[in-house]
């Protein structure tokens, strides 16, 4: 593995994990207040073409990391759309 490769799979490990501690917050509590629907739709539709440009380039650090951050994003926005609408704390 060259120093480059290894500085992706670094880098998407870390900005992959960053998205772990938000999820598991709002699947304990269920609060959606302090997410931006608007943010979160956004980031997710780019995330979701970044993991088409890694597929596109076979990038396999970008395509791991927007992969598992897509789901994890994807996640949070379906709660906040479902927690939201509720008006759930």
């Amino acid at each position: 593995m060259s120093t480059t490769e290894l500085i992706g799979y670094v880098a998407a490990f870390l900005t992959t994990c960053s998205f772990v501690p938000q999820a598991l917050h709002t699947f304990r509590t269920r609060d959606v207040r302090g997410i931006s629907l608007g943010m979160y739709s956004v980031f997710t539709a780019g995330v979701a073409l970044w993991l088409v440009y890694g597929v596109v380039l076979a990038a396999w650090p970008i395509v791991v990391a927007n992969a598992i951050t897509l789901a994890l994003a994807g996640t949070i926005l379906g709660m906040k759309l479902a927690y939201g609408a509720r008006g759930h704390r």
